[in-house]
């Protein structure tokens, strides 16, 4: 199966719930070029080094029994409100005309989240969305992944 088209000004984010990198592709849709425009970091500790507390407990009626809550996973919550910070500043990169075209790689979780936040104006200059995490890969083997399979 073949790869996705990139074309020339096209932007990618490549994210997911602690990182996002931004590119511009700056060669053509036969031989992208990306260049790293942006890069937003998440410091996202796991769930323990976040909460302080222990989870609550409700009464379960009349008499002495308890019930314990589901502890809050902190580190999920971020992760979340991270997919928001992204999807705020490709809005505002959007509505100042910066780009015509994105690419979205994100794993599914980050995707979904993406997809809820993003605004009309960048929501209608999405033409691919891959599920995948490639933050952790350099930009000459992000071009290479995303132009042989999809």
């Amino acid at each position: 199966m073949g790869g996705i088209k990139i074309d020339h000004d096209a932007w990618v984010l490549v994210g997911d719930g602690e990182k996002a990198l931004v590119f511009r592709n700056e060669g053509d849709s036969d031989y992208p070029n990306l260049q790293m425009i942006r890069l937003m970091e998440n410091d996202n500790p796991k769930t323990s080094e976040q909460g302080s507390d222990a989870p609550g407990t409700r009464s379960d009626g009349p008499g002495p029994q308890r019930s314990a809550m589901e502890p809050t996973d902190w580190h999920t919550l971020e992760k979340h409100r991270f997919a928001k910070d992204m999807a705020d500043q490709l809005y505002k990169a959007a509505h100042k005309g910066k780009f015509s075209k994105l690419i979205v790689v994100a794993p599914p979780m980050t995707l979904g989240d993406l997809r809820k936040e993003f605004h009309k104006e960048v929501k209608d200059r999405v033409v691919a969305e891959i599920d995948k995490t490639l933050t952790g890969h350099p930009p000459a083997e992000i071009e290479k992944i995303l132009m042989q399979k999809v």
